[in-house]
């Protein structure tokens, strides 16, 4: 008996064997063949020159289309004489970017580093977007658009809902009713509406509550409306972090004299926000993707910015290649944010290891 169980098990693996052999070949070949085809229509029959006729005749793909309007889908309305501006104020922010994630400045002093460097960044991309110093053509925040205004929107709505974020989390578990409630109604109030609604309201219906003769700026309105909607998410997700965390914690630090103010900062708020990456990047990538949402505000994005260069009734034909240029350039950027989320893990977690 116990023969014929083990010839039994030996026959339905090495069925199985085939069986995943056989699948993974003809995924191999599939993909082959798609990439063949790829190749074919994207590289060896495409048009790259912003020539409409030739696209027209053409098999491939028209990238001339990219040529031809690259530069109004990345940079929006714009002036045209003035886009090294928006350029430039993206470089920086990429720059600082890219040293905020080093762990060589994960440290006092350069936290303080990258403090300064960000208030300057910040102050810089500013002063080159409105204009109006320097010698600069002074430009309407209305006319910014494309790539650069979806990365501050994502940069201004997740950096300053962080902390607020963490404010409503620790006041929905405070032991003050008044406080719970107020930060618990705020929550589920916030979450319980669309952006879209908040979009709307912070472009056109706030300044009909304003004082007569005050006027503000529609982006700093819309992103003032993502930062409240973000926060109340990020309270969720620091909420759940800190549920993780076993209530001993709170009382072992207690008993080592400190306030329940400092074994939230020095105790659970680390060890929670650690726990919570994978969702703090989800956010992140959600609001990067949200702020398509700016449109029917009359914001243009990099996808909204996209439909303005679609306006063109010579290149209309050719939205597919739009449309792909774009999802390239988020599929990228969602991609390097994940994967840098993936090695802050890691990171962290052998840094637990050695503690």
């Amino acid at each position: 008996m116990k023969t014929l169980n083990f010839l039994s098990a030996r026959t339905a693996r090495g069925s199985a064997g085939w069986f995943s052999a056989g699948v993974t070949l003809l995924g191999v070949l599939m993909g082959a063949v798609l990439l063949w085809r790829f190749v074919q229509w994207g590289l060896a029959d495409a048009v790259f020159r912003a020539d409409a006729e030739a696209c027209h005749r053409a098999s491939g793909a028209c990238w001339g289309f990219i040529a031809e309007k690259w530069r109004l889908i990345i940079f929006g309305r714009f002036p045209y004489e003035e886009q090294w501006r928006p350029a430039v104020g993206m470089a920086i922010i990429l720059v600082m970017l890219v040293l905020t994630a080093l762990p060589r400045f994960w440290n006092r002093k350069g936290v303080r580093f990258l403090v300064a460097g960000w208030a300057a960044s910040l102050a810089v991309f500013f002063a080159l977007m409105y204009g109006g110093i320097w010698g600069l053509e002074e430009v309407d925040s209305d006319s910014w658009g494309g790539l650069p205004l979806t990365v501050m929107l994502t940069l201004i709505g997740m950096t300053a809902s962080a902390p607020i974020g963490i404010l409503l989390a620790l006041g929905r578990r405070s032991e003050l009713p008044l406080v719970r409630n107020l930060c618990t109604a705020y929550i589920e109030l916030v979450r319980g509406v669309p952006l879209i609604t908040v979009l709307f309201v912070a472009a056109f219906v706030f300044p009909l509550l304003m004082p007569v003769g005050s006027e503000s700026s529609t982006f700093w309105r819309v992103a003032v409306g993502i930062v409240l909607f973000q926060a109340a998410y990020m309270a969720e997700t620091v909420r759940g972090g800190l549920q993780a965390i076993p209530t001993a914690q709170m009382a072992a630090a207690e008993s080592l004299g400190l306030s329940r103010l400092q074994a939230y900062m020095y105790v659970l708020l680390p060890q929670a926000l650690a726990a919570v990456i994978p969702a703090f990047v989800n956010s992140l990538l959600s609001t990067f993707m949200d702020t398509s949402l700016v449109t029917v505000v009359s914001m243009y994005d990099l996808l909204g910015s996209l439909r303005l260069a679609l306006g063109d009734p010579v290149w209309r034909e050719f939205f597919g290649i739009g449309y792909l240029f774009v999802g390239f350039i988020y599929f990228v950027t969602s991609f390097l944010m994940s994967w840098y989320s993936q090695w802050l893990e890691k990171r962290i977690k052998r840094g637990t290891v050695r503690a």
